[in-house]
């Protein structure tokens, strides 16, 4: 399941509404990738949300 990790961002759902008014589910997903970061001093590979990486929340190791 898409979650991350440092927010806690996961799936969302809801309806998706077609041209006649159909009602049928869907839901959506965080941009969630596998990135190794810096956690406690070490390095750590972790499931980050775009967010987090872009507003600098995690410390990316290189």
């Amino acid at each position: 399941m898409a979650k991350c990790e440092i927010c806690g961002k996961s799936v969302a759902f809801g309806k998706k509404y077609s041209h006649s008014h159909i009602r049928t589910n869907r839901q959506w997903k965080p941009n969630v990738q596998r990135v190794k970061v810096i956690a406690n001093g070490t390095p750590k590979k972790m499931y980050v949300c775009s967010r987090c990486l872009r507003s600098g929340k995690v410390q990316r190791a290189i």
